[in-house]
């Protein structure tokens, strides 16, 4: 049995832990105890016949084969610099998000300490609440290394089943730009705006964000997917999408703050919004609905925000 290390214990890297122990011995580490958290997890895999999810060190989670990282991308630079991740690595990133203030991509950061041979990036359309009940869903493992992507659709569980790309700029544009058009479907929805501007708002979501991809050498195939389509479609239309509730409060009136306060999580669209933002001002990308979420993100009257689009 292989042995898989989890590092994050958030929602997402919970689940992720949760699906790979069907098949595989997996430790999970977090900055916090996450046993409580944990024990509903565990009595389904015990039920299974699976082994448990064990909380562990740093230390003794860098005794396994595999590496699975899901903590926040505003946590992501420090966190590869204190590490000490072996040489020999075989890692599957499951972070989302553009980084604040660089601009950089998640591949950016990750490839700056690891070669990209040993790494591999999970997309798709996924809710952590459904992934813990074992609910089917279909993602995509992007790599420049397309052996390592199959390799890690190997470990997958019977009701994820998996695709390969080696279309890794696509796949995390697309991760990061659908979290900022689930805040404009929020608001959308938020303003009773009806189903005629939810559906125009995310098809030009989609051409938008697979402009901003274009420009980076993402293929358009992946933004017509499971990496972009499909996940834009799950979080752009669902409370249980993080992003999505923060639209739903811009859209009451809430300021950014009192949100994220009230949310209790990290919601990566209200950082990516920024970086893009700032992005397409410097190389010229036309992003009119990042740039309107920015700017409601930072004051700016949603229905002013939405006049102007219609502009």
């Amino acid at each position: 049995m292989n042995k898989v290390s989890v590092f994050g214990g958030g929602a997402w890297g919970r689940a992720l832990a949760f699906a790979l122990a069907e098949k595989n011995e997996v430790r999970i580490i977090s900055r916090r105890d996450i046993g409580p958290l944990l024990e509903p997890l565990n009595q389904s895999l015990v039920a299974l016949n699976c082994a448990p999810i064990m909380q562990v060190s740093h230390k003794e989670a860098l005794d396994a084969q595999y590496f699975v990282m899901a903590i926040a991308t505003s946590a992501l630079r420090e966190w590869l610099a204190v590490a000490h991740l072996p040489q020999e690595i075989k890692i599957l990133c499951a972070s989302k998000g553009i980084e604040s203030g660089s601009g950089a991509f998640v591949s950016d950061i990750m490839e700056e300490r690891i070669a990209h041979k040993s790494i591999a990036y999970l997309c798709g359309p996924s809710f952590a609440s459904e992934v813990v009940h074992s609910l089917p869903c279909a993602l995509v493992i992007h790599s420049r290394n397309l052996e390592l992507s199959r390799e890690f659709g190997t470990l997958m569980p019977h009701f994820i089943k998996t695709y390969v790309s080696p279309d890794v700029v696509g796949g995390e544009v697309a991760g990061a730009y659908k979290n900022v058009i689930a805040i404009a479907g929020g608001i959308c929805d938020g303003l009773a705006f009806g189903m005629n501007a939810k559906a125009s708002l995310l098809a030009r979501g989609l051409v938008e964000m697979s402009r901003f991809g274009e420009h980076f050498g993402a293929k358009m195939e992946t933004f017509l997917g499971l990496s972009g389509a499909g996940d834009l479609f799950l979080t752009s239309n669902s409370t249980m999408s993080r992003n999505y509730r923060v639209g739903l409060g811009l859209a009451q009136g809430k300021a950014i703050n009192e949100i994220l306060k009230e949310l209790g999580e990290v919601a990566e669209g209200v950082i990516t919004a920024k970086a893009i933002t700032e992005i397409g001002q410097r190389e010229n990308i036309y992003t009119p609905i990042a740039r309107e979420i920015n700017l409601i993100i930072n004051g700016k009257n949603v229905r002013e925000s939405s006049k102007a689009l219609m502009a």
